[in-house]
């Protein structure tokens, strides 16, 4: 499902990255930890085409990405992959229901077979009753909810998640955490979540640590 192979980047003489290399199957929740500033996130960042490696090849769904043209890599991110972040990014302006359903419109999808699967994908996080309210009429939680919503509306294969409890209360997190659990075993898809809790990152099938931009420990 997610294959990387000796993936480096550097930012001016910074080297970020070191030669990464990782193979992730799929239906997995892997976990990367490690400390700030040891290149996790530029990691996801390029898992997920938001950034380019200067060297390496990452492959997804059999696809390798960064063989595509920027069009179509933009298309292939956007039905393939959902991001969480650890700021949900929800525009205010519009309902939990209407944020849900913006990259279904991106896609194409017609409003009412947007607004459907966005309002199963609500129901699912028991926000149902929930729906018509905006961002600023939700707690933390149901905002990252919402935010996990969003990007599950284009049935992606492979989800990221970049700290996504980091604003969260203890309590919070761990119902973030288990619904990840709960999103897997009723979609199946594939999680990465790079996170600072350990409680969290003990969770997953598998927990990945990264030391000075290089695969340290396993476990």
């Amino acid at each position: 499902m997610i294959i990387a192979q000796n993936i480096t980047r550097s930012f001016g003489t910074l080297k970020v990255l070191k030669g990464i290399s990782l193979s992730i199957k799929q239906g997995e929740i892997v976990s990367v930890v490690g400390a700030s500033g040891a290149g996790k996130s530029t990691l996801l960042h390029i898992l997920g085409t938001l950034d380019k490696p200067d060297g390496g090849q990452v492959v997804l769904n059999g696809q390798e990405v960064f063989r595509l043209p920027e069009r179509k890599l933009s298309d292939f991110r956007n039905r393939h992959i959902g991001f969480v972040f650890q700021f949900h990014h929800l525009l205010p302006e519009f309902t939990a229901l209407e944020n849900v359903c913006i990259p279904a419109y991106i896609a194409g999808t017609n409003k009412k077979q947007a607004a459907m699967k966005a309002a199963e994908f609500l129901d699912f996080m028991n926000l149902k009753d929930r729906m018509d309210h905006k961002p600023a009429e939700l707690s933390g939680g149901e905002q990252q909810r919402v935010a996990v919503a969003r990007a599950l509306i284009n049935s992606p294969e492979i989800i990221l998640a970049d700290e996504p409890s980091g604003n969260l209360d203890s309590a919070s997190a761990l119902e973030l955490h288990q619904l990840f659990f709960r999103l897997r075993e009723h979609y199946h898809q594939t999680y990465v979540i790079v996170t600072h809790n350990t409680g969290l990152a003990d969770m997953a099938d598998r927990k990945i640590t990264i030391s000075d931009g290089m695969i340290g420990k396993e476990i």
